[in-house]
């Protein structure tokens, strides 16, 4: 069985800094403001769920969110939780809560994988915006109407959604990596009314169209009348001609021609609490993506709630996230400018030229904020990278993890090989909130394998099945309160139907948010996966990360994959993993990855099978994706290819003699 023993702290801060966090100072906040003598984070935590409207106008007042017109009301329960209200009468602008530092303070530092470098100050940043915003005004772009980005992570793709939104229109945006029909199913369901494209980016050190993409896009989505292309990549291709002109009713613009214009102010539209602000898509590998849409409002109090008190970011500090535009975290990481911080950018590939690319970022440009996949934690862990070599990571305070659940194993490389003194937060919370259910806090110990603490504001539970609270016991992670970052609505879903099929179809009125996971003795959580991928031989629910982290630790594999098959009215555990150094399967090492999962779990988690692929379906933000390999194992079908980065990687599972037998 997997070990119970108390567990020891791998890093606390040292007391003598405690007072410094803001997480420290919002608790002594609380405490004058309203007469409380909270005393430590699960108090701070129980105020926060109880005491609603002090707990969200605090937020407000001490991370500084700025409204255009005051809310009369903080909030108003409906008689269903997506019905609840919040800041009543009140108004503001995302932009304008970004847009409000005017100072020569560096707000962007962008890296592409070439090398090159480019800056741009706060005021500059608005300046551009302030342009662009008279570019959309003078297209017809108003409240409402939404604007897309087919984009690198990239500066422009800042601008775009900050000159967008500064109008009150909607953001919505996609990577370059998508086909061209993932991109339709995104941006046709929800209309976008002008497109921006790249010419051309680079990854893995070779330079990729999008020019032939962005015109099958655009010929495709009758709605959008521009496009504006920015010139991304110095690319020899001559594209003037073939880009510049009306094509089918649709007009191309340089990124250039856009801001040409004397325009040097923003107007801010004013807009309510839960107007859109974003438009994010679900991975759609069973179907046409989902289209959710979050709130202005509760997109601003969230993110500054856990950039400020749980991430402890503050003006001086230098925040780079690893990510693209088309994963929720790149909303997440903008909103760092939100606190006058500087925002590191970085386009292209994690590993190129070599694993080491990220680290060298961060050591090099003093980042004090680093934030990254569990994925590529794990894999430079394999490649045998040691990021302390060479480097120091003087500035480095917090390590973000997200993306999957990061093994105990992953915290003793971090502490060992990069740096011993650091707050490592594991986080998770999903495009569903564009947010964190769970995350750190570095006022409070660090345990291995255990994400720290509990969202504030959001009373986050785990339930049986007959949702009964469970504590020290895996169960469906959910949400028991209405908070301000749930989703306004999903596109096109007029009576709320399939967004509350989505969160609310398996408790009443109770959000559950589909993993699998267990609040720890220290009110942690540890997540073991996601309760669609779950298995369950003999009826017994197994999380696919209690496998993955006894597998994918051995030397000889590279990374697996875990489903159930539908087995003799039953369901067995099949487990698939790709080899190290052209190693074959063979009876002795399955022998040994069954005896080390059933040494450290139970025997419930043994697999019936292990099968050798050479390849692991991924979604394009890099997560595996154990639905669509059950399906294709049971003959049925993957609807939606184009969101998988290597679709071509499901053939090699389908019609599997050894899973015949």
């Amino acid at each position: 069985m997997i070990s119970q023993k108390p567990q020891q702290a791998i890093w606390q801060i040292d007391p003598s800094l405690m007072s410094n966090l803001n997480s420290v100072k919002f608790q002594q906040y609380i405490n004058n403001r309203f007469n409380y003598s909270i005393n430590n984070y699960q108090q701070l935590h129980q105020f926060s769920v109880t005491e609603t409207s002090k707990f969200w106008q605090s937020i407000v007042d001490f991370c500084g969110i700025n409204f255009i017109h005051p809310a009369t009301n903080v909030v108003k329960s409906g008689k269903h939780k997506i019905d609840t209200e919040w800041f009543i009468n009140g108004t503001l602008n995302y932009a304008q809560n970004i847009l409000k530092y005017r100072n020569d303070k560096t707000a962007i530092i962008f890296e592409n994988e070439t090398g090159e470098q480019s800056n741009l100050s706060y005021n500059q940043l608005y300046r551009q915006v302030a342009k662009l915003h008279h570019f959309l005004k003078t297209k017809g772009i108003s409240k409402g109407d939404v604007v897309a980005g087919f984009l690198p992570n990239c500066t422009e793709a800042i601008i775009a959604m900050l000159a967008t939104t500064s109008l009150g229109a909607i953001w919505t945006s996609t990577s370059p990596d998508f086909g061209f029909e993932g991109v339709v199913d995104r941006f046709g369901q929800v209309e976008a009314k002008i497109m921006f494209v790249a010419n051309s980016y680079y990854y893995n050190g070779k330079t990729h169209d999008c020019i032939e993409k962005a015109e099958i896009i655009a010929r495709q989505i009758e709605p959008i009348q521009h496009v504006v292309v920015i010139n991304f990549t110095q690319s020899n291709k001559n594209i003037g001609s073939h880009l510049y002109g009306n094509d089918g009713g649709c007009n191309f613009i340089s990124w250039d021609k856009a801001l040409d214009n004397n325009n040097h102010k923003v107007q801010f539209e004013p807009v309510d609490f839960k107007h859109p602000l974003y438009i994010l898509y679900s991975s759609g590998t069973t179907g046409k993506p989902k289209c959710i849409v979050h709130g202005t409002g509760g997109i601003l109090l969230q993110h500054k709630k856990e950039l400020v008190l749980h991430s402890n970011v503050n003006t001086d500090d230098k925040l780079f996230y690893f990510t693209t535009c088309g994963w929720m975290m790149w909303n997440w990481m903008v909103s760092t400018l939100t606190t006058g911080a500087t925002l590191f950018i970085y386009d292209g590939s994690p590993f190129y030229p070599d694993g080491n690319r990220l680290l060298d970022i961060v050591d090099t440009n003093e980042i004090t904020h680093f934030g990254t996949s569990a994925k590529w934690i794990s894999a430079i862990e394999k490649a045998g990278i040691i990021p302390k070599r060479n480097r120091n990571f003087n500035e480095l305070s917090t390590l973000f993890s997200t993306g999957s659940p990061l093994m105990p194993e992953n915290y003793d490389y971090v502490y060992q090989q990069w740096k011993s003194d650091l707050c490592l937060s594991s986080i998770s919370g999903g495009t569903d909130i564009c947010s964190c259910f769970a995350l750190g806090n570095p006022a409070l110990p660090v345990y291995k394998g255990e994400l720290q603490c509990l969202g504030l504001g959001l009373d986050v539970a785990i339930l049986d099945d007959n949702g009964k609270r469970l504590y020290n016991q895996t169960g469906e992670l959910s949400c028991m309160n209405a908070f301000p970052a749930m989703p306004v609505k999903f596109w096109n879903d007029a009576d709320n139907s399939r967004y509350k099929s989505a969160y609310f179809s398996k408790f009443d009125n109770i959000w559950c948010h589909g993993d699998l996971a267990k609040i720890t003795k220290n009110h942690g959580l540890t997540i073991y996966g996601r309760s669609d991928a779950t298995l369950n031989p003999g009826g017994v629910r197994i999380g696919t990360a209690e496998i993955y982290r006894q597998v994918d630790n051995m030397t000889e594999v590279i990374e697996s994959i875990a489903v159930g098959q539908n087995w003799d009215n039953d369901v067995r555990v099949i487990l698939f993993v790709i080899l190290n150094d052209n190693l074959q399967l063979n009876g002795d090492l399955i022998k040994k990855i069954k005896n080390t999962i059933r040494v450290n779990t139970t025997p419930r988690h043994v697999p019936a099978k292990i099968i050798q692929v050479t390849s692991i379906p991924k979604t394009l933000s890099g997560k595996i994706v154990e639905i669509a390999v059950r399906n294709i194992i049971h003959n049925r079908p993957v609807t939606n290819t184009d969101a998988l980065a290597n679709p071509e990687s499901l053939e090699e599972y389908r019609d599997l003699k050894d899973l015949i037998i």
